[in-house]
């Protein structure tokens, strides 16, 4: 496996000291994409919230930091980006407000009805079946709750930043799913959200989706 790959396959699944590395840059590099999509969300102190995909756990802080009468749930299927998520939460852990595990995106172990939010941050185009997937996330959220993809590359955004420029190359060598801001549209809508909101900050080249599982 040539350098480039062996960096690419990091990306989707990190391990060993370069994972680790890659890990540590992207709790730095994805704060601020975080930070904006997270603000087009009403999080509730008091809500169980699931972080799909949660990497390094800098993003369960986040959510953690206000839901502070809740509980917030990190899943990832890279082993190494399960303890580093630990690591990073630690303190919460003890005291029970965060719970970090392996686990795909395809196979929740979770029960139906159970979580107020989920979030997936610079995920959701790596999830292996993203239809089946999306269904699958609707069914561990409560009536209401709500699902918050947030990426900083899609389909057709502004060149804002060098990897969105290079969207296309990067589609193909990751085996990544990038839609459109009416693709986003139409996939929540097809796997049964409602009332779906896309936002966009094209100087920047990011998006975030939101759908609600019906009442």
């Amino acid at each position: 496996m040539s350098k480039v790959n062996k960096m690419l396959d990091q990306c989707r699944k990190p391990s060993g000291w370069l994972g680790r590395f890659l890990l540590w840059t992207m709790n730095i590099g994805h704060s601020k994409v975080t930070d904006w999509g997270l603000g087009h969300v009403s999080v509730e102190k008091h809500h169980t919230i699931l972080d799909v995909g949660c990497g390094g756990g800098r993003t369960i802080c986040k959510l953690a930091a206000i839901a502070t009468e809740g509980k917030v749930y990190g899943i990832d299927y890279s082993e190494e980006s399960v303890a580093a998520a630990q690591r990073t939460n630690k303190q919460s852990i003890t005291t029970g407000r965060v719970e970090i595990q392996q686990g795909s995106v395809s196979h929740l172990p979770f029960p139906d009805n159970f979580f107020d939010l989920a979030i997936a941050v610079e995920t959701h185009f790596f999830w292996p079946d993203l239809p089946a997937d999306m269904r699958e996330v609707l069914r561990v959220l409560k009536p209401g709750g709500r699902l918050a993809l947030i990426a900083e590359l899609y389909k057709g955004g502004e060149s804002g930043n060098k990897i969105q420029r290079h969207a296309d190359k990067f589609a193909a060598l990751m085996n990544m799913t990038l839609l459109s801001v009416d693709e986003h549209k139409e996939l929540f809508s097809k796997t049964g959200y409602s009332d779906v909101q896309i936002f966009e900050d094209q100087g920047k080249g990011w998006i975030c989706g939101i759908g609600s599982k019906p009442l």
